[in-house]
């Protein structure tokens, strides 16, 4: 898969372990900033991830800031993505194989590069169970989220 890759200047010291364990999971790296510890807005880079996923440049994306709180509520608001914050393998799994989640937000002030060592892999791995046989009841759920998107009943 093809991964975005993206954070702001809080997230930078972790942004170099994220991109090493994404290509460490056999996966390829879509860099889209921040390059530099200069102080940037976290909005900017966000959608740069989002945009990715959106125009199929990558089919998912990890963004790295302060807390993940500002890049997971930013993330939300780009159709198709699909964000949240997870500090533990579970729920980074989790929300990718009951939730389709497509975007995984950490924050480098709360998490170490020890954990996202394995925070990563445990995001890339995971499938959506949602299209699997007994996963009806996932498809469903996703599907309510994506009325919810598109504003339909």
């Amino acid at each position: 898969m093809k991964i975005a890759v993206g954070c702001d200047h809080a997230g930078f010291p972790l942004k170099n372990v994220v991109i090493e364990s994404v290509r460490a999971a056999g996966h390829e790296v879509v860099d889209v900033g921040t390059f530099s510890a200069d102080a940037v807005d976290f909005p900017d880079f966000t959608k740069k991830v989002g945009e990715a996923i959106q125009k199929n440049e990558a089919e998912r994306g990890i963004l790295i800031c302060g807390s993940g709180i500002g890049a997971a509520i930013a993330a939300n608001k780009m159709k198709g993505v699909y964000a949240s914050i997870c500090h533990d393998t579970y729920s980074a799994a989790q929300g990718v194989r009951h939730d389709a989640m497509n975007v995984l937000c950490m924050g480098a002030r709360v998490i170490g590069p020890e954990l996202v060592k394995v925070l990563v892999p445990a995001f890339l791995n995971a499938r959506y169970l949602g299209n699997d046989v007994g996963g009806e009841r996932l498809a469903r759920r996703v599907e309510k989220i994506h009325n919810m998107e598109n504003d339909r009943p």
